[in-house]
């Protein structure tokens, strides 16, 4: 499994129509996407900033996403976000949530 993270800064006072945003127009295009399996979102206490994690099958279902569905994602963010999002890539190591055990 792999995880995309990437780090929003928000715009003033848009933390909640970030929230909206995610849930109306960029989840729906995520869940359109080949190996796609999770979303998770944070906000910090301030509202200032945002970490959104997707989890994909695999590296090439990530990047595969990266070069077709992100581009319409920071489109319909471009409201709510200042600059450039910081993109950093994972291989998941561990999770409960999705049982994934530390590889020997």
């Amino acid at each position: 499994m792999f995880a995309r993270n990437v780090r929003l800064q928000l715009k003033p006072n848009s933390a909640a129509q970030f929230t909206q945003t995610l849930e109306k127009e960029v989840l729906p295009v995520l869940r359109k996407q080949q190996g796609f399996q999770d979303e998770v979102a944070f906000v910090n206490p301030g509202g200032t900033e945002a970490i959104a994690i997707s989890f994909w099958q695999s590296k090439d279902k990530a990047e595969a996403y990266s070069r077709t569905g992100y581009p319409e994602v920071l489109k319909a963010l471009s409201q709510v976000v200042e600059g450039t999002p910081q993109l950093q890539g994972y291989e998941v190591s561990n999770s409960t949530f999705h049982k994934i055990a530390a590889r020997a």
